[in-house]
């Protein structure tokens, strides 16, 4: 999943960062937290019916060239190409997402993560799951609670897998499993073709996007806007036409709408409003 031609300077302006690039914790802390607050996830490509394609000329036109955001695959391998051509040494795991499922549920391996090695130590990056979006790595240590810039989380390990939770609310919640197996881009177009294209996925009949803010994160779910202030406070906004859901997505959320009267009937047509 390496790639030469990944151009930084197109990366680095799209993120607006200015900070190091040595191959060292801080510089990996810095882009982890400058990625997600500029660019943000959202799924209007299947949404609409458009093709999500993730071959890095691909990636790099529509994230880099067109300032568009995009979902779990979009984000981290964006960020794989970036850190690769930085010298991080970086590879690709998957994991099955647990939020919103029992404990024992049994998903698909259907979300992206990252796994990067550095002195000696590994750590997870994740910089593309919606609403919980991760704002800085973690390190791949079983127990310890790990402060981010927006929550906390912490990793527990069980037979053969580890478990992200996050804290919410005095409460630990499962985010989603994972283990060590290697994953290639190959395995990520499976998954990701599946999640665009298939009648059964969420991302085909509901508007999905979510970005973090130094100070809150934006996360909506059709026409419902919730703003969670970093310390708890949570606000939620109904949204009641097209018209202003298009106006949230992008001067609140910053996305990039590509056929705006297209997405206005389409949200009126799944019914996710009424005007």
């Amino acid at each position: 999943m390496t790639n030469a031609s990944f151009d930084l300077d197109a990366y680095f302006a799209r993120i607006g960062y200015r900070g190091p690039t040595e191959v060292s914790l801080a510089t990996l802390k810095a882009l982890h937290r400058q990625h997600p607050q500029a660019i943000p996830f959202e799924n209007l490509d299947p949404f609409l019916g458009h093709p999500v394609k993730l071959d890095p000329a691909s990636l790099q036109d529509k994230v880099l060239a067109r300032g568009r955001g995009g979902y779990c695959y979009e984000h981290n391998l964006i960020l794989l190409h970036a850190l690769t051509a930085l010298g991080f040494e970086v590879s690709g795991l998957a994991a099955r997402v647990l939020w919103g499922q029992t404990d024992d549920a049994v998903t698909a391996r259907s979300h992206m993560l990252l796994r990067v090695e550095l002195n000696g130590r590994t750590h997870l990056a994740d910089v593309g799951f919606g609403g919980l979006t991760l704002t800085a790595p973690l390190l791949l240590e079983a127990g310890p609670e790990q402060q981010t810039p927006h929550e906390t989380f912490r990793l527990v390990e069980t037979d053969d897998h580890f478990r992200l939770q996050v804290e919410l609310g005095g409460a630990w919640r499962n985010v989603y499993r994972f283990d060590m197996q290697r994953s290639y881009e190959v395995d990520y177009a499976v998954s990701s073709h599946f999640l665009s294209t298939h009648p059964s996925s969420h991302f085909l009949s509901s508007v999905i996007a979510a970005r973090a803010l130094p100070d809150r994160r934006y996360a909506l779910r059709n026409n419902r806007l919730s703003t969670h202030h970093v310390g708890g406070r949570t606000e939620q906004r109904e949204i009641a036409t097209a018209a202003e859901l298009a106006d949230v997505l992008e001067n609140q959320i910053d996305i990039v709408i590509p056929d705006r009267p297209a997405f206005e009937a389409r949200l009126r047509e799944k019914s996710i409003v009424e005007r």
